[in-house]
């Protein structure tokens, strides 16, 4: 009898650790995988032509290096600041007045309609405001490796670098689509030329679980009605 209990209290604690974890899990960022990669093997070729160009491996003499092929590194510097705010005003403002009264009936004497009178006022006001702000402010640099070259030249780049102190582990991973003509002399390019950008700024380790929100508050939170 005790062996059953002890099983099912074992699932259950499972489950109540995983629903933990859903609950409290951070929101993802779709950085592309690989973040690193390697160059790939050109097999030697069968006759040495002897000419400078060579299609598979082509570098100009007179440039400064730049990434062009898979496994060459690009440094990019992070420089994102994002800004919206939007206000509305709407305000109503409606009013009216009715009034009415007899002064003569046939058959019916004048002095009779002393107090025949009748009068209305109506009056409706609305007003309402709203506001939102956000801002984001993000700058840093980040040496990220070529994956990828498409057809019309663009490099397909991503990286990531990891800092540990003591506990704590300050995770930075990047990854986008560069534009040749966009890299600047010393091999940099800035993280606005760059597209479909995607950044995680994250951190492992106690200080980071300190910023999360326990899990049985975050439990009331989903259940609450309010």
């Amino acid at each position: 009898m005790l062996r059953p209990l002890a099983a099912l209290s074992a699932i259950a604690a499972a489950t109540l650790l995983s629903g933990c974890q859903t609950l409290n899990a951070p929101a993802k960022v779709d950085v592309a995988e690989p973040t690193a990669a390697l160059p790939i093997a050109q097999p030697a070729p069968v006759v040495n032509n002897g000419a400078i160009f060579q299609a598979a491996q082509y570098r100009p003499l007179f440039e400064d290096h730049r990434a062009r092929l898979v496994g060459d590194t690009l440094t990019v510097q992070i420089v994102e600041k994002v800004s919206a705010s939007q206000k509305s005003t709407s305000s109503i403002d409606k009013s009216g007045k009715l009034s009415a009264g007899v002064t003569a009936l046939p058959f019916v004497s004048a002095n009779s309609f002393g107090r025949a009178s009748a009068a209305g006022t109506s009056s409706n006001t609305f007003e309402g405001k709203g506001s939102t702000e956000n801002t984001n402010d993000f700058s840093g640099t980040i040496t990220a490796t070529v994956t990828g070259v498409l057809p019309n030249g663009h490099l397909l780049v991503a990286g990531e670098k990891q800092i540990g102190v003591n506990h704590n582990v300050d995770v930075l991973r990047f990854s986008g689509q560069v534009d040749p003509r966009a890299i600047q002399p010393g091999n940099t390019v800035a993280s606005a030329l760059i597209a479909n950008v995607r950044i995680e700024h994250r951190g492992r380790g106690a200080q980071a679980e300190s910023q999360g929100i326990g899990w049985l508050a975050r439990f009331f939170l989903n259940v609450l009605p309010i």
